[in-house]
């Protein structure tokens, strides 16, 4: 009975290894399983990455070849590691490191040793290596860029880190993603499929074959080229004019919420952070806390929005029925605030609103700003009504665009202000500022120009996005096609864009006219504040200009902002001039107008609270 209790378990152990082996070689053809087993080589085949085009289907990025040299630690054997060094051009030291973080991450898998070696050293190098077991070249491909400009909005790629290896399985050591603007997000598209094929070893680790006759190899899938919405000549012409100056532009094109140029001032070419140098680059970009270059002030920055501002909150006021276009107020060269005078620079006088517009009077938006809060029983009824109208232009929080950062902005509410002041305890008086842009209202250049966007649109405006098509078959987001209308009445929005045009014909842009171009626009001009030493500072104002063109059936609505520019018509009007010209008409006439933009820097106001000595604020130099 022993004898036979015992024969019964080991055929049974028997035919439970048989049936489990025949799974495995049957039906089992799971790739992380194939992966596991030390007997199997995986060797993976990288597809280039998509192309990314401008709007006009110019070619931004491409490909070009570069070459890793990879390692897998389990099958190196021992070296000369000092000649080994020498060939490869890198320390003893990196190359130890390197061989324990990749023994580390898996003593069977390749990882990257030295990566992105140039066709120089790859042609070099790639005899010698058959004498170094363990070790070989795999081809990728790296970013090429036909244009030094928009580093901002395409953003870079890089190669994994641990963490991207922890929460995604796609990615093995050694590859690359994107990491900032569309290449981050749009990574998916651009990256394609990365292929594989599976070699069995012997059990003296030689290659002998395909395993499964190559039924589990699978082919590289390019990633798909996309076509942004970028004008690449608007972009590049941009930044040439942001030379020597800090701040941000966008251009969006109305009728589709396509942005047209988003530019950043200072920043660097986007080539940098590609190949062996990029981490050396992009350190010494990073680290630059002075005029951060990485810091895309078109989609980050939050400075007050100045009087472009006094826009809207002349729509409120004409929503809510407070005030007619018609309707005067007298500017005594500024207004009262209780007992303190408010100044205003616009001449003073009787103002209606088109005036008040065009000469951009601070007492006119003042008593425009006190009738809305007046009509209402409460303070809080006001500020909720307020609120609503100016948060229906895409201010006070994310617009929802296709970029992967961002900021909101700010609209303050009753919350804000109960947490500063008290509940009940603050009028509209108190808030004044905010009918002139300044206060604590905040707005970024992309905001200001979407704003500007439903302006010309007379009420409506479309998410601003840089897509345009995938893969040449359309296959956007369709938030992004879908109108979104403010609260404001289309009637009410003719007396303001009346108002911003004569800006330009009898107003504070009048000297920035464009020939055969009729153009509706307000100049800002916002105080700039700093500590220094822990004592608040005031330094040369921030200038700040939106405009929209034609007046009719827009092309293109822009917002500049110039940190520490002086006023809103020197630097940032002249600036959008220039390019609403460029873009509209194609080519610039006012030639003496763009060499000065072109040459002007403003780093002599830059240097100011650095250099240690007392210094003048707004300044007239020219």
């Amino acid at each position: 009975m022993k004898k036979f209790l015992l024969s019964s378990i080991v055929v049974l152990i028997g035919f439970t290894f048989i049936g489990r082996l025949s799974y495995l070689q049957l039906f089992s053809f799971s790739p992380d399983q194939t992966l596991e087993d030390p007997a199997i080589k995986a060797i993976y085949d990288y597809p280039e990455r998509g192309y990314i085009y401008d709007r006009n289907g110019e070619l931004m990025v491409g490909n070009q070849p570069a070459y890793d040299v990879m390692v897998i630690p389990r099958e190196v054997k021992p070296l000369d590691t000092l000649e080994f060094c020498k060939l490869l051009g890198v320390e003893k030291t990196d190359f130890i490191a390197k061989m324990r973080k990749a023994r580390i991450y898996s003593p069977r898998l390749p990882s990257v040793l030295v990566p992105q070696l140039s066709k120089e050293d790859y042609a070099r190098l790639q005899e010698k290596m058959r004498h170094f077991e363990g070790f070989y070249i795999q081809k990728r491909s790296l970013r090429y860029y036909t244009t030094n400009s928009a580093a901002n909005v395409l953003g870079y790629i890089s190669e994994v880190n641990e963490n991207d290896l922890r929460n995604n399985p796609y990615y093995v050591a050694g590859e690359l993603k994107g990491r900032t603007g569309i290449e981050k997000q749009y990574e998916e598209v651009l990256r394609g499929r990365k292929g594989i094929q599976y070699i069995q070893k012997d059990r003296f680790n030689r290659d002998i074959g395909p395993y499964k006759s190559g039924k589990l190899d699978t082919l590289p899938k390019q990633g798909k080229e996309i076509l942004i919405t970028l004008d690449k000549k608007l972009q590049e012409y941009g930044e040439r004019l942001m030379h020597g100056k800090r701040g941000g532009i966008v251009a969006i094109e109305p009728k589709s919420g396509e942005i047209l140029a988003m530019i950043s001032g200072p920043t660097y070419d986007p080539a940098k952070l590609v190949g062996r140098e990029r981490s050396k680059n992009y350190t010494k970009l990073h680290y630059d806390t002075i005029s951060k270059p990485t810091w895309d002030r078109s989609i980050l920055a939050e400075p007050s929005p100045g009087s472009p501002f006094k826009t809207l909150n002349a729509l409120v006021a004409l929503q809510e029925g407070v005030i007619e276009p018609s309707t005067k107020f007298t500017c005594y060269n500024g207004f009262y605030v209780g007992n303190t005078k408010r100044g205003c620079h616009c001449g003073g006088g009787v103002r209606d609103m088109n005036s008040g517009i065009f000469q951009s009077c601070n007492a006119y938006f003042a008593g425009t700003f006190r009738k809305i809060y007046g009509k209402y029983t409460t303070t809080d009824e006001g500020m909720d009504v307020w609120e609503k109208h100016m948060k229906s232009f895409g201010l006070g929080g994310y617009l929802g665009t296709d970029l992967p950062t961002g900021r909101p902005g700010r609209i303050p509410g009753k919350a804000y202000y109960d947490k500063a002041y008290g509940d009940n305890r603050w009028s509209s008086s108190f808030i004044i500022s905010n009918s002139i842009g300044q206060g604590e209202v905040a707005a970024t250049p992309l905001q200001l120009a979407n704003m500007t966007a439903a302006i010309a649109n007379r009420g409506y405006f479309y998410t601003p996005h840089v897509i345009k098509s995938i893969g040449g078959n359309g296959g956007i987001d369709p938030r992004f096609t879908e109108p979104r209308y403010t609260t404001i009445d289309r009637q009410h929005f003719e007396p303001v864009v009346k108002g911003m045009a004569n800006v330009y014909k009898y107003g504070t842009a009048r000297w920035l006219r464009i020939p055969d171009v009729e153009i509706a626009g307000k100049t800002g001009t916002v105080e700039n504040f700093v500590r220094i030493n822990g004592e608040r500072m005031q330094l040369t104002d921030h200038s700040v200009f939106v405009a929209f063109a034609p007046v009719e059936n827009p092309k293109i609505a822009i917002a500049v902002y110039i940190e520490n520019g002086y006023y809103g018509a020197r630097y940032a009007g002249h600036i959008a001039s220039l390019l609403i010209e460029k873009y509209i008409k194609g080519e610039i006439t006012r030639t003496d107008l763009e060499k000065r933009m072109l040459d002007k820097t403003l780093e002599h106001e830059y240097a100011k609270p650095y250099s240690g000595e007392p210094f003048k604020i707004n300044e007239y130099v020219w």
